[in-house]
């Protein structure tokens, strides 16, 4: 069962949010909140938090920040009536693990709810590269790690939006291979996920939004 809570200062947005996910036996809304800071409450040690980004005392953006700080294992959605890419982009740098717009339909959201919850791909790839387009080549310090090549190349399939075992057949390895090839990568990067691993990615310029391989072969990185 995946341990939803609602986020949003919209009571009437937290009720269809509510009514909607009751349809699905694998979720179940566990709780509410009205402002970023109730979010922080009600969220830690919940599996996947909706989050609206404008909410009053504390926003959206913060609250995940704090979120993530206290509860690591929480997966955050930003969700936005706003398509402003460098917000989006902000709250993904604080911790979400993707987005969506409230005009969405209602099986999109529920997929990215499993899809967080599953950690085996990151969430609508095409819209990240999109937005990241500003952000590629944009960090001021690189990375105080070495990864292998074969780390590297796993980090760019993760930026491309792969899951396991999508990765696991690009390099003709086993899915168990990859996972642990992932986890590798996550713990050098000191990323909590496959979309901060990927935003970073992005801002070391190891990618190119929509682009093509663009990764340094190993030692690239002393």
């Amino acid at each position: 069962m995946i341990r939803v809570v609602l986020a949003d200062d919209e009571k009437l947005i937290r009720s269809g949010w509510t009514t909607m996910l009751s349809l699905h036996e694998d979720i179940a809304v566990v709780g509410e909140a009205g402002d970023g800071r109730e979010a922080v409450e009600a969220g830690t040690g919940a599996d996947v938090v909706l989050m609206d980004i404008r909410m009053p005392r504390v926003d959206g953006l913060a609250a995940t920040q704090e979120l993530a700080r206290r509860s690591p294992a929480t997966r955050v959605i930003v969700v936005t009536t706003f398509e402003n890419d460098q917000l989006v982009w902000g709250a993904l740098r604080a911790g979400a693990a993707g987005y969506v717009l409230k005009r969405a339909p209602a099986d999109e959201l529920v997929e990215a709810i499993r899809l967080v919850h599953s950690r085996d791909a990151l969430l609508f790839p095409d819209a990240l590269r999109r937005i990241a387009s500003p952000h590629v080549g944009t960090a001021t310090a690189r990375v105080p790690v070495e990864l292998t090549a074969r780390e590297l190349d796993v980090l760019r399939h993760i930026a491309l939006g792969q899951n396991n075992a999508e990765i696991a057949a690009a390099l003709h390895v086993t899915k168990e291979t990859v996972k642990t090839h992932v986890g590798n990568v996550l713990g050098k990067l000191g990323a909590r996920d496959r979309t901060q691993a990927a935003v970073l990615a992005y801002e070391l310029g190891l990618v190119f939004a929509g682009a093509q391989r663009r990764i340094p072969e190993a030692g690239g990185w002393s």
